[in-house]
């Protein structure tokens, strides 16, 4: 059994609080009793490697993960096998993010940290744009560089791909969904809405702040996080 929370942002997304350092992070997941996370930035992968190898050191496995915006205003969820294929995924991404330039005393900084907490750059780029990508090219940039689209916090009233389009796209060969932690009663959530009964369901924090991490309560039945991409 493997306790996860595979939806994280670090000080990188302009909305994320400059305390979620790649140490504070790992250090975090280790005090709610998680085996593994996910640092999923807002359009960009670029605190990645640096949360990886801050997690190597402490025994907690960090996923690959980036949460895109798409042309629709709709979040998605995507998660890696690997950094080469998250960088890969990313690069894609960034060239289609609109050439709008951060204001962070409006947005908040876009910090690029080491693996010893140290900023390393800052991201000029607004992250929180919508990238010129629609679902279904996004769709096909992830599934190239063998990751997972998930649609993110499907249950919210605002960037969710149910909020947005009102229904799942039968033309996408979607799995895997992810309800936020804010629907506490998940089984009446899905008994409600029949149509996502085929999807797996991923319940993630979406942290944006180190009180904001989930507890020890969503898992799954793998030894190895890496093994929901086979």
């Amino acid at each position: 059994m493997l306790y996860y929370d595979f939806h994280i942002h670090s000080a990188l997304s302009p909305c994320g609080s400059e305390d979620m350092t790649p140490n504070n992070i790992v250090n975090m997941a280790k005090l709610c009793g998680l085996d593994a996370i996910a640092v999923s930035d807002h359009n960009s992968v670029k605190n990645v490697k640096a949360v990886i190898e801050a997690g190597k050191r402490i025994g907690i496995s960090v996923i690959p993960a980036m949460e895109v915006e798409t042309e629709e205003s709709v979040h998605i969820l995507t998660l890696y096998p690997d950094i080469n294929a998250a960088e890969e995924a990313a690069s894609a991404v960034y060239k289609a993010l609109p050439d709008i330039k951060n204001r962070p005393e409006i947005f908040g900084q876009q910090l690029i940290m080491d693996s010893e907490d140290n900023v390393v750059g800052i991201e000029e780029k607004l992250l929180i744009s919508p990238a010129s990508l629609s679902l279904n090219t996004l769709f096909d940039i992830v599934k190239s560089a063998g990751g997972l689209f998930i649609p993110a916090h499907i249950d919210r009233h605002s960037y969710s791909i149910l909020s947005v389009l009102g229904f799942m796209p039968e033309d996408l060969d979607i799995k895997t969904v992810e309800v936020s932690k804010n629907t506490t009663d998940l089984s009446s959530y899905i008994e409600n809405r029949p149509q996502l009964k085929k999807y797996k369901i991923l319940r993630n924090s979406d942290a944006h702040y180190l009180d904001q991490f989930a507890e020890r309560s969503a898992f799954l039945d793998l030894e190895n996080p890496f093994d929901i991409f086979l």
